[in-house]
């Protein structure tokens, strides 16, 4: 009897509704942040490093998250951490202190480590080679669009609860995603294990010395990457006041950019499957850049506006992008562990783009460090394109193997 042929849409809701249920919980919660912190007592300052505890959280738990889902699977770490998510939501409800505040903000970036390490482990296991960057695709702007949706919920929350509604709607949003985590069935994997070795592969530190040449080649592009996307999210408000336009045109623009940003998610992911992943990582990262450059030169909401847009369509056409490497460039032999890894590379971009820019900013001037952030952003371009192969993916590519034909050959690093 022959095989059913695979259907990513048939598995979409079983597969993609925890990620964005786990977005909208998030998106509630993080425009109010801030305001609880300082509701708590915090100065200005002491609210905004509050509000880096999400990414700082994320950051210290991604290798013990990736040891967790090694041991638990990934099924029940994503239950785990919905439910350490609802708890870390319970301390904005309660009135805390300040210090036990920050503690369930740490534990809402420790809870996010596991459940994106874990889901990303899932839909690898799930899906088959040749729809796997339409999969990651789809669940980074499943979860993105969470996000979008989150505060527009928490809004309506808040009319009646006050700034304790949008805690209640990310508890509610995280509870139901652990509720519908616990219905996921169990994946028996798709890629055989070489003989001799366990699923759960060696150490973490054994990991990362056997892929070093990709964590520490193709992994500086992650890092390039993320450092511009964590800024683009800081450039567009300062730029937007520094000109002197309102809160609410700048928060339009801003959600305009996101709105371009979420439409070309699965396109993108198609295009990656199809031609490869050099197609997608290296353009989007030049079109980033090429709007960092153009964002200093934008000094009306017309001009500001379509800057905006086009940066949301370079990180919208990188949809996916890291999530479908990382899972290229894991072994089936403790693939979580080194997706851990991989994660804590993205998160350090993450947290070291908007400390950088702020360093030029007070040094300097705003506008050159937005200028610098485009120079990374060219970096990362060249970085992807030297590392990933320009050849197009076998469809019948063995899904187990380290043959795949867009991995890096040795003259391309090694990797």
């Amino acid at each position: 009897m022959s095989e059913q042929p695979f259907s990513l849409r048939r598995i979409a809701v079983k597969v993609y509704s925890p990620s964005l249920l786990y977005g909208v919980g998030l998106g509630a919660v993080t425009p109010v942040i801030a305001l609880s912190a300082l509701d708590r007592g915090a100065t200005l300052a002491t609210a905004a490093l509050v509000v880096t505890l999400v990414g700082f959280g994320s950051l210290i738990f991604n290798v013990p998250a990736a040891m967790l889902t090694t041991r638990m699977g990934e099924r029940w770490a994503m239950v785990m951490a919905a439910g350490w998510a609802s708890l870390g939501l319970v301390l904005g409800i309660i009135p805390s202190n300040l210090g036990l505040f920050s503690v369930g903000v740490t534990m809402l970036g420790m809870a996010g480590a596991v459940f994106n390490l874990a889901r990303q482990a899932y839909l690898a296991e799930a899906v088959p080679l040749e729809f796997r960057a339409r999969a990651m695709s789809s669940l980074g702007g499943i979860h993105r669009v969470g996000i979008f949706i989150g505060p527009f919920a928490a809004t309506l929350a808040m009319k009646w609860l006050d700034i304790a509604g949008a805690y209640w709607v990310g508890m509610a949003a995280m509870a139901v995603a652990m509720v519908v985590c616990l219905g996921i069935p169990d994946l028996e994997s798709r890629a055989p294990v070489e003989e001799g070795q366990s699923r759960a592969g060696g150490s973490m530190w054994s990991i990362a010395k056997d892929h070093k040449h990709v964590l520490l080649g193709l992994g500086l592009g992650v890092i390039c990457l993320s450092a511009v996307r964590s800024t683009r999210q800081v450039v567009l408000p300062l730029w937007g006041e520094s000109i002197g336009l309102d809160a609410a045109t700048i928060s339009l623009i801003y959600g305009l950019s996101g709105a371009v940003d979420m439409l070309i998610f699965y396109p993108a992911g198609k295009i990656m499957d199809r031609y490869g992943r050099m197609w997608i990582a290296v353009p989007s990262m030049i079109v980033m850049s090429v709007a960092m450059v153009l964002l200093p030169m934008a000094h009306s909401v017309p001009t500001m506006l379509a800057v905006a847009m086009l940066l949301g369509f370079g990180n919208g056409v990188g949809s996916g992008i890291v999530l479908t490497l990382g899972v290229d460039y894991s072994p089936v032999s403790g693939r979580a562990k080194f997706l851990g890894l991989w994660r804590q590379l993205s998160d350090t971009g993450a947290m070291a783009g908007p400390v950088l820019l702020s360093g030029l900013v007070a040094v300097a001037t705003l506008a050159s460090g937005v200028w610098a952030i485009a120079g990374i952003s060219m970096l990362g371009a060249g970085i992807f394109g030297y590392f990933i192969p320009r050849t197009k993916i076998r469809i019948d590519a063995p899904v187990a193997g380290e043959e795949y034909d867009h991995r890096p050959s040795a003259g391309q690093g090694d990797a």
